[in-house]
């Protein structure tokens, strides 16, 4: 099971999980064809096998970590803005990044997401409920 899921307290639901875009794994394949980006692209996939990204009816979560285990969490209420980065690419291919910032805390930066529009709508809709 995973950690979301693990860390659910009473009457708290996911709302919606990213995930890693496509390209993320091309670029990681591609540079694993050379013996110099095998060094780059073992870690990438390693990140991307371990990473959790959640919105929760009670809070935003991103865990991450292989052998180790660090979480990034802000109850929903403190979500102040969610800022949305997409290139030219990102928006035709649909991938992007978000910034969360939070009331008096720091902004938490979320590596590249497939659809991160969806995302903050899902952070828009568990602010409402």
């Amino acid at each position: 099971m995973s950690y979301i899921q693990d860390s659910l307290g009473a009457n708290e639901r996911v709302v919606k999980e990213a995930s890693f875009h496509w390209s993320y794994t091309l670029g990681a394949v591609l540079l694993a064809l050379t013996v110099i980006g095998l060094v780059v692209a073992i870690p990438m996939l390693i990140r991307k096998a371990t990473t959790e990204i959640g919105i929760t009816t009670h809070r935003f979560i991103m865990k991450t970590g292989l052998f180790s285990l660090h979480t990034q969490e802000m109850a929903i209420h403190n979500i102040e803005g969610v800022k949305v980065d997409q290139g030219l690419f990102g928006r035709i291919l649909g991938f992007g990044r978000l910034r969360i910032e939070g009331t008096g805390v720091d902004a938490i930066e979320l590596p590249t997401i497939a659809d991160p529009v969806a995302f903050r709508a899902a952070i828009e809709t568990a602010k409402g409920e």
